[in-house]
């Protein structure tokens, strides 16, 4: 007899990883914007803007049934659509200069 394998673990390592990510976005973005000025605002209104952006492609993913049709699988998607934005603002915000 077949035995399935569970995704959750894997489906929580995933969340895990962009939590770790997110959390470095977040101290980054705390300290920008903490300097103040004219960068802390650009920083402002580029997350806002991000984030509904984010939010509205992942809405469109899910009225066109691309997360998928089981919980994990959503979950999954979900978080893989995150992780390249969240990534890319790590890398942007961890550079010098």
């Amino acid at each position: 007899m077949a035995r399935s394998k569970n995704p959750w673990p894997a489906v929580g390592w995933q969340a895990f990883a962009l939590g770790v990510d997110a959390a470095s976005v977040m101290t980054l973005r705390t300290l920008k914007m903490a300097a103040g000025g004219v960068a802390a605002s650009a920083e402002a209104q580029r997350m806002v803007q991000e984030k509904i952006a984010a939010g509205l492609e992942l809405q469109a993913k899910a009225l066109t049934g691309a997360l998928g049709s089981s919980p994990p699988t959503m979950v999954s998607k979900t978080l893989a659509h995150y992780r390249p934005k969240v990534r890319a603002n790590r890398r942007r915000m961890s550079r010098r200069g």
